[in-house]
């Protein structure tokens, strides 16, 4: 397990490597970024220096004066030692600062609809496939495929037209309303949970289908095999045979997804925050991307490769433990 372990982190050091280098290829080959903007508005001040010198002056300044190989390698070199630069959309701020004060939005909001997400799908999925070709099979079915179906946009959209334009029940975006500093301290933990309603539906629903039908398809591979025919043959009951033979087996590959969906949970939702506008990891990377901020998109982008990576690992080492027929070297 530790040669495994120490094998797939030397192979992940040598991924991260390329993937950072083509990240930071691509965003020096933008057709703009944060500093030409800032050149172009310094420019047209009255009597300001021409947009060339400025961009050349702040290109200097936030060392970008260099080819790209040299420009990647400095790049590493500092954030090796976890140096990101600057985060150039919000002056006066790290992106390490920036980042911390803005992930743990995209946790709650990760870590709430997984839960939801384990507890809806799996026994829904078992529940179809236990009773097969029945109206519940097929309701499942349907809630399924619903849910890969619909898109984030538009569930989202749906959500927002119902519960807050037509019934007025919810605000349509933000993470706290607009009387959030004059509540108590369970007041603010209730309006915020509130505004977490909709973006946790959103996610949920288009998550579930399909744990909820990868559960449903294993369970009734495992439900076939020998060993469950063996079991009913012996007298166990239905509930037995079920809930400790089937379930178990059943587990083992949703398991090894279930694991490797766990790093994900500090990757955010760009989409869905960036539709109800959480301030977490994703919207915050979507405002970066518009504004040419390089060292915020390229440390969310490293990010995601090393969550990725992760989750891989941790994947691969689940599998290990939750089947004792499978041994990784």
């Amino acid at each position: 397990m530790r040669k495994f372990i120490i094998k797939r982190l030397l192979i992940s050091i040598v991924i991260l490597f390329f993937v950072g280098m083509i990240a930071y290829l691509l965003m020096r080959c933008m057709p703009a970024d944060y500093v030409e903007q800032m050149a172009r508005e310094l420019s047209s001040r009255p009597g300001s220096k021409s947009f060339d010198e400025w961009k050349n002056q702040l290109y200097a300044a936030y060392g970008m004066d260099q080819n790209l190989i040299l420009g990647y390698f400095t790049w590493l070199s500092n954030a090796v030692v976890g140096n990101f630069g600057d985060a150039w959309s919000r002056p006066g701020q790290t992106v390490i600062e920036v980042f911390n004060s803005v992930i743990w939005y995209s946790f709650a909001l990760g870590a709430i609809s997984f839960v939801l997400q384990i507890v809806i799908a799996i026994p829904l999925g078992i529940v179809a496939a236990k009773k097969q070709y029945s109206k519940t099979d097929y309701v499942v079915s349907f809630i399924a495929l619903l849910g890969i179906s619909l898109p984030t946009f538009f569930l989202a959209t749906l959500l927002k037209w119902i519960f807050s334009v037509k019934l007025g029940w919810l605000d349509l975006f933000g993470i706290v309303g607009r009387n959030y500093q004059q509540l108590s301290s369970f007041g603010k933990v209730l309006d915020m949970g509130a505004h977490m309603i909709l973006p946790v539906i959103t996610l949920t629903v288009v998550s579930i289908g399909s744990l909820m039908r990868y559960t449903r398809t294993n369970m009734l591979e495992v439900l076939n095999s020998d060993f469950i025919r063996t079991a009913r043959a012996k007298g166990l009951s239905e509930r037995r045979v079920i809930n400790y033979h089937a379930f178990r087996n059943t587990l083992i590959p949703v398991v090894t997804i279930l694991g490797g969906s766990l790093p994900s949970l500090f990757a955010g939702a760009q989409i869905t925050e960036t539709l109800f506008q959480i301030p977490g990891i994703g919207y915050t990377s979507y405002e970066a991307i518009l504004a040419g901020d390089i060292p915020f998109v390229m440390f969310y982008i490293v990010f995601l490769a090393v969550l990725t990576l992760l989750g891989t690992l941790i994947a691969d080492i689940l599998y290990a433990v939750v089947d004792p027929r499978v041994r990784i070297q």
